[in-house]
């Protein structure tokens, strides 16, 4: 099985503010996007990729994985941000509004001439409709592609939505087709962020849709919504409990040579077992970080 590397609370940090990295290195989540995007203003541009560039580089921040978020492509700070990245070497480079297969080609080519290392991936957001149509084929694109993340807000701004609890209809339509496209691609895929950081109920409601959905885990904007993600998107002792008996049902209908094996009295097959095994591979990996 794949080594599993658990991404259930991603959390935006802003580059330009050295005290919010610092505070990052004690926050349990399991991934920073240390970001020189949206929270960076363009006077800070600079600023923020040097604090970015020196956090990765410090080695202070554990368990935590860490991801720059460069300025989109096209923009005056885009190629500037791919070389100081790609020089600092974090577990990932996060590439805003990529719209195509082509751009994900070229992001790869670029981040390689600049001399990321190999252990540096490629992520991507998909936040536009044009991206949204061609999930499939950005996802596939290349295997140092790993992870795709949602930009919800951007969708709801582009396709002239609403944010409403239970996120409308249109936001559930583009998060199911992407998830759909990346499962297929092999690779993982992050849901979008919860804006009303004192609505705790509202985020946990919002935290538990998406896993039941079938989502990794959740890109967040505050520390008080780490320990929520960690907990929605985290097997229970239930589940794990759960799984080791199916598994150890269906290893003893097995060795007894019957046709069907049942747990709890409900029938269990194959694909019960590999998700079982999935779920137990998972809380194993939570507990060696």
């Amino acid at each position: 099985m794949t080594q599993i590397r658990p991404r259930r609370s991603v959390l935006y940090m802003p580059g330009a503010n050295e005290r919010a990295l610092e505070k990052a290195k004690g926050i349990d989540a399991d991934a920073l996007i240390l970001d020189l995007e949206d929270s960076v203003s363009p006077d800070a541009k600079e600023t923020g990729r040097a604090n970015v560039c020196a956090a990765v580089e410090s080695g202070e921040y554990g368990h935590r994985e860490l991801a720059i978020r460069v300025n989109s492509i096209g923009t005056q700070w885009h190629d500037d941000d791919i070389a100081a990245a790609a020089k600092a070497g974090p577990d990932a480079i996060l590439v805003p509004k990529v719209e195509s297969a082509e751009q994900v080609r070229d992001l790869v080519a670029a981040i390689e001439a600049a001399g990321a290392p190999e252990s540096t991936q490629l992520w991507a957001m998909i936040e536009t409709p044009r991206a949204l149509l061609h999930a499939e084929e950005i996802a596939a694109a290349h295997e140092r592609l790993t992870v795709i993340v949602m930009g919800t807000n951007d969708i709801v701004n582009e396709t002239y939505g609403l944010h409403v609890p239970g996120r409308n209809p249109l936001v559930l339509t583009a998060l199911s087709w992407t998830l759909l496209a990346v499962r297929a691609a092999g690779k993982v895929v992050i849901d979008g962020v919860y804006n009303d950081v004192k609505d705790a109920e509202g985020f946990v409601a919002e935290a538990r849709q998406g896993r039941e959905m079938g989502f990794d885990g959740k890109t967040l904007i505050h520390p008080s919504q780490v320990d929520p993600a960690n907990e929605a998107f985290a097997p229970s002792e239930a589940d794990v409990e759960r799984a080791q008996g199916m598994i150890a049902a269906f290893e003893e209908a097995a060795a007894e040579k019957k046709g069907v094996a049942t747990y709890n009295g409900k029938m269990i097959e194959e694909l019960h077992i590999r998700d079982a095994k999935r779920i137990l591979a998972y809380a194993e990996a939570l507990q060696s970080r």
